[in-house]
């Protein structure tokens, strides 16, 4: 009976010492994980920016119009840049100013006869205008050829509906005189060819591209889009010259 009553105690001390902090270790579960099951609540808000995103720009890309944004680039004055989506799917962006060091005007075009340049009759372009086919519609602008404002409204899009592509979206006050929703787009890629421009992206919510700040510079809704064309039509006839560049021609030697 004695030998008993000893173990009895001992086992009752062993319990008396261990079932606290088993308890205690049920109650607050697993070390680090907070009761929602997230480590923290921050991703969560990140996710859903990227979801909010995701669903816009997807909105976008089946927004077919046309409309005028005012350009601002990093340097230089700001002029205006003609968009038209058509319901084909064929697109268009006229930017002035663009080529042959600010003299010359280029359209941009992807129709299903492919991917075009286009001069359009300014300063430096006073002869008809004329087009260039630069590849494939769904092919890359040349870096060089490239005036940049045209990709938040075509190749842009993509990337922003892609859960897969390194980026990192938050949301971000709206740019000023800009009614939508805006979000800082960020990359978190070490790779130097980012799929698009870091920046702030601003969208109606029935996809209307309202206004983009990025490396480029801004750009900015005038008024309200027109209705989209059945499909875009070139500036000009398509020629065998050469695209327009940036720079302006040097000269030959005499």
């Amino acid at each position: 009976m004695h030998a008993h009553r000893r173990a009895a105690r001992r086992l009752a001390g062993v319990l008396a010492l261990t079932l606290p902090a088993m308890l205690a270790a049920c109650a607050d579960g697993p070390t680090g994980v907070s009761p929602t099951g997230t480590d923290d609540p921050v991703p969560v808000q990140v996710d859903a920016a990227r979801d909010e995103l995701a669903g816009l720009a997807a909105a976008a890309q089946d927004r077919h119009l046309t409309a005028t944004y005012t350009f601002a680039p990093g340097r230089g004055t700001a002029r205006p840049v003609a968009v038209t989506s058509a319901n084909d799917g064929s697109w268009r962006v006229d930017v002035p100013g663009w080529g042959r060091d600010g003299t010359v005007d280029v359209s941009l075009a992807a129709t299903s006869d492919g991917l075009f340049q286009c001069a359009l009759p300014s300063a430096g372009w006073t002869q008809p205008a004329g087009c260039v086919r630069l590849g494939d519609a769904d092919d890359a602008v040349p870096r060089r050829l490239d005036p940049r404002v045209q990709h938040p409204f075509t190749d842009w899009l993509e990337v922003l509906t892609d859960r897969r592509a390194p980026l990192a979206v938050s949301p971000a006050s709206a740019l000023p005189g800009v009614t939508g929703r805006c979000y800082a787009v960020d990359s978190t890629s070490a790779s130097l060819n980012a799929p698009l421009d870091v920046g702030v992206y601003c969208f109606r919510e029935d996809g209307t591209p309202v206004a983009v700040r990025a490396a480029f510079g801004t750009l900015m809704l005038v008024g309200e889009p027109g209705r989209a064309p059945a499909t875009v039509e070139l500036a000009g006839a398509v020629t065998e010259g050469e695209p327009v560049g940036r720079d302006a021609p040097t000269p030959e030697p005499s």
